[in-house]
């Protein structure tokens, strides 16, 4: 790149960001920061541990929205300035140096560009990849196995942590499934777009006629949705009415108003208790078995959440896949989704599928 191709490119880079910034209103970001920080400065702040542990997730995703714009706006400074005195001595030997610096930029920029298409309920969360091999035999084991690899050195690259929580190894060579749990801001925000059918045609390292085999794996994504439902129930919420219990017990409970039904009006949800002595304890024991119920609801609702957001599932072969790994009689990997495609299949098996991940997040945002 000439100086002056990095001069205008950064013009533009910072005019993006510049536009980001003030999108994201960082003086309302920087104040509720203020705040958590007081919070987590009170002597108490950690008698609640999961209330304090939600606080820092907080400032730790309001910190990531501004302060990587920030740092990177200060780059871009520096490096327009070194420019400009390049351009001013025509000190055309820094041209290397500048387009190098030039290109961390941009990369920087892409990411930050990618985060702001983070929309969804569960984007900022941890995820669990698994990837299943498909119709091909020993071929889609190994296929499953070279995918793994991939997301693996993406993660890395994107200071994922990345654990295998099970694993079945192929009968001769590779993997039928693998499950990572992969923990990281945005983990699932990144990864959501890899869910589908990846097919791969290459010539077969395991045919001795070295012929042209295609395979097929699957690989699908979950959010790491807390699990610990808390049951908040407001007394306004509660009819509770009383009347004499029936049955074995003797004069007193037939002859008190002891037994008691509670009604949670917003879901209609009815327990009753009556086998206590006294209203107080039946009330105690009705109010117990009202929680576990909520939370069964609760419970229900989470695990459709999941369901939806899952996706159908679909054949792992022919006709639905989402892109393809062409390694012969050409190179290409292309996403039959968005169209997005790179004839650099060494990069991408290494990693680097950060554009197809961005044109997937763009084309979704488009189409609302």
């Amino acid at each position: 790149m000439t100086l002056s191709d990095i001069k205008n490119s950064l013009e533009n880079i910072k005019t993006s960001l510049v536009a980001l910034r003030v999108c994201l209103n960082p003086d309302s970001i920087y104040k509720e920061i203020e705040k958590l920080d007081l919070l987590s400065a009170k002597d108490d702040f950690w008698s609640d541990n999961m209330e304090a542990q939600k606080v820092i997730k907080r400032r730790v995703l309001l910190l990531d929205k501004i302060e990587p714009i920030d740092n990177l706006m200060t780059s871009i400074d520096n490096t327009y300035g070194f420019v400009l005195l390049a351009m001013e001595a025509s000190d055309e030997s820094m041209e290397v140096e500048l387009t190098s610096e030039y290109l961390s930029i941009k990369k920087t920029f892409d990411a930050i560009e990618t985060k702001n298409f983070f929309s969804g309920d569960f984007d900022t969360k941890n995820a669990y990849l698994t990837i299943n091999a498909g119709a091909g035999g020993t071929e889609s084991c190994d296929w499953a196995s070279m995918l793994s690899r991939m997301y693996t050195r993406f993660c890395e690259k994107h200071g994922f942590s990345v654990q295998i929580v099970d694993e079945v190894p192929g009968d001769e060579a590779g993997i039928k499934q693998i499950n990572f749990c992969i923990e990281g801001l945005y983990a699932y925000g990144y990864l959501r777009s890899e869910i589908g059918v990846h097919r791969l045609v290459r010539i077969s390292p395991f045919d001795t006629n070295s012929k042209r085999h295609t395979s097929f794996a699957a690989v699908s994504v979950m959010p790491e949705i807390d699990e610990d439902i808390e049951v908040e129930i407001n007394m306004a919420d509660l009819r509770i009415d009383t009347y004499r219990a029936s049955g074995a017990g003797g004069q007193h409970v037939n002859k008190t108003s002891s037994a008691i039904r509670l009604t949670h009006i917003p879901t209609n949800t009815v327990v009753q208790c009556q086998n206590e002595r006294s209203q107080h304890n039946n009330k105690e024991m009705a109010m117990k078995v009202m929680k576990s119920r909520l939370y069964q609801l609760q419970k229900d609702k989470l695990d459709k959440e999941k369901e939806k957001i899952a996706g159908e599932k679909s054949d792992i072969g022919w006709g639905s896949q989402i892109r393809s790994y062409v390694f012969h009689p050409y190179q290409m990997i292309k996403d039959l989704r968005t169209g997005c495609e790179s004839g650099n299949i060494n990069s991408v098996m290494d990693g680097d599928i950060d554009d197809f991940i961005l044109s997937y997040l763009k084309s979704k945002i488009i189409s609302h």
